[in-house]
C-alpha cells in the first residue's frame, strides 16, 4: 500500500469512527450495534470493529456490561476543549439565561453539523419541564424549528441540495417533510420565526429564527422550547416571538467583533 492509499484508509476510518460517535443524539439513550448500523448506514462488521476500538480508547463504554453503548469521558473532553476555545458560548450565555428566565423556557444557540444542528450554548429556566437536551445535543435539521430556521436563511444553491437529501432519506414520508419545510419557510418569511410541535419529541415545541453573527457573518439559529401538554402555540408565539427577536439582536451585537466560525 502506498502512502496515498494509506492516508485515504486512515481518513476513512476516522470518518467512520466519527459517524458512530455522532449517532448518539440528544435523547441520550444507549445504543446497540444494530441501532448504530441503522443510524450510520455502515456494515455490521465495521460498526462492531469501531465500537470495540472506541471503547478501548475511552470514547464509548458498555452500559452495565451489556450489548449497548453510551458516550464516555473521552467524547466529553473533545466537547469541553471546543467550549474552552470558543468565545461564543461564554459571551451569549448571560443573554440566553435572561431570556430563559423571562419566558420560563429553554434557549439554545445552534450551528449545523452535516444534516443535523448541534447546540453550542444552552440555558433553561429552573421552573420548566424541558427536553432532555444540553450543549452538544444533535437535532435533525429537517424536523425541528431550529433546523428549519437555519435552512431558510441559506443561499438557494446550498439549501436545495440539502433538502433533496432530506427528501430522499424520508422515502414515503417525503411529501410530509416537504410540506413541513414549506410551511416553516412561509412562516419565517411572514413573521420572522418558525415553530414545530411534537415532531422531535412528544409534547415538545420549539420556536426559532436564523441569526447571522460575528466578523465572519456566520449563520446560526436561536431557539426557545419546552415540553407542555397540549401547548397553545398561538399564545406561545405571541409571548415568545418578540422576546426571541430582541434577544437575537442583542446576541448579534455582542458577537459583532468575534470570530464566530463554528
Amino acid at each position: 500500500m502506498n502512502k496515498t492509499d494509506m492516508h485515504k484508509g486512515v481518513t476513512l476510518t476516522v470518518e467512520r469512527g466519527l459517524d458512530v460517535l455522532h449517532a448518539f443524539r440528544a435523547t441520550r439513550a444507549p445504543l446497540s450495534n444494530a441501532e448504530l448500523v441503522r443510524r450510520t448506514g455502515l456494515p455490521k462488521a465495521t460498526v462492531s470493529r469501531l465500537t470495540t476500538t472506541l471503547i478501548s480508547i475511552g470514547y464509548l463504554r458498555r452500559v452495565g456490561g451489556g450489548r449497548q453503548f453510551e458516550l464516555s469521558a473521552g467524547a466529553l473532553s473533545i466537547g469541553h476543549a471546543y467550549l474552552e476555545a470558543n468565545a461564543v458560548p461564554r459571551l451569549v450565555v448571560p443573554v440566553m439565561q435572561q431570556l430563559a428566565d423571562k419566558l420560563n423556557l429553554s434557549v439554545a444557540l445552534a450551528v449545523p453539523h452535516r444534516l443535523d444542528m448541534v447546540y453550542i450554548a444552552w440555558r433553561a429556566s429552573s421552573n420548566i419541564a424541558t427536553l432532555r437536551l444540553g450543549v452538544g445535543s444533535l437535532l435533525p435539521m429537517a424536523s425541528t424549528a431550529v433546523g428549519r430556521a437555519y435552512l431558510y436563511a441559506l443561499p438557494d444553491a446550498v439549501r436545495e441540495p440539502l433538502i433533496s437529501e432530506f427528501l430522499a432519506a424520508a422515502g414515503d414520508d417525503a411529501g410530509t417533510v416537504r410540506a413541513n419545510l414549506d410551511a416553516a419557510f412561509s412562516d419565517l418569511k411572514e413573521s420572522g420565526v418558525c415553530m414545530s410541535v411534537g415532531e422531535y419529541q412528544r409534547n415538545a415545541f420549539g420556536i426559532a429564527l436564523p441569526i447571522v453573527v460575528g466578523r465572519t457573518r456566520t449563520l446560526m439559529a436561536l431557539n426557545c422550547g419546552a415540553v407542555e401538554l397540549e401547548p397553545n402555540m398561538t399564545a406561545i408565539r405571541r409571548r415568545v416571538a418578540p422576546a426571541l427577536k430582541a434577544a437575537a439582536l442583542t446576541v448579534s451585537s455582542i458577537l459583532s467583533d468575534v470570530d464566530c466560525e463554528p
